[in-house]
């Protein structure tokens, strides 16, 4: 996809509801130097043009019970497009997998997933990530505590 250019006034908007996606347009427009119309008209075009891809809101996992976080590191047997996409496909329905990265490296991907314990994390290793075919080597390593997590692009 191509890199959209951004003049100084579109980077404040992202800026700005990066922080706070609920942000009123009329509160935006204030904070951006523009009048509620032409921001509006800019929101709806970063929108438009896939800049702003969703709206979310940010759930603290360890006040839903989700207190273990663990960062996995993946070798696939073999690295053909078949293998690949078979794998891709069956984390893509694991509800525990948060984050999945095709690396370079000694592991073909990374994965962040979180669960409610240790018991559970063995449970979503032995009946979930090592049943699917082709998986080679799996490596854990788990989170002690977060030091940095951003959620907002340094823009």
């Amino acid at each position: 996809m191509p890199k959209v250019d951004l003049d100084a006034i579109n980077r404040n908007i992202l800026r700005q509801v990066q922080d706070d996606g609920r942000i009123t347009n009329q509160e935006l427009s204030d904070r951006v130097g523009l009048s509620p119309s032409p921001c509006l008209r800019r929101l709806k075009q970063l929108e438009g043009e896939g800049v702003i891809t969703r709206y979310v809101a940010l759930v603290d996992p360890q006040m839903v019970g989700l207190g273990v976080t663990a960062f996995v590191r993946v070798r696939l047997d073999q690295q053909d497009d078949r293998h690949l996409a078979a794998f891709e496909d069956a984390v893509t329905g694991f509800s525990e997998v948060m984050e999945c990265y095709l690396m370079t490296g000694d592991a073909d991907y990374q994965l962040r997933v979180l669960v409610e314990s240790l018991n559970a994390f063995e449970d979503f290793l032995r009946f979930k990530l090592t049943k699917i075919a082709g998986v080679a080597q799996v490596t854990t390593s788990f989170a002690l505590r977060p030091v940095v997590y951003k959620t907002a692009l340094p823009l």
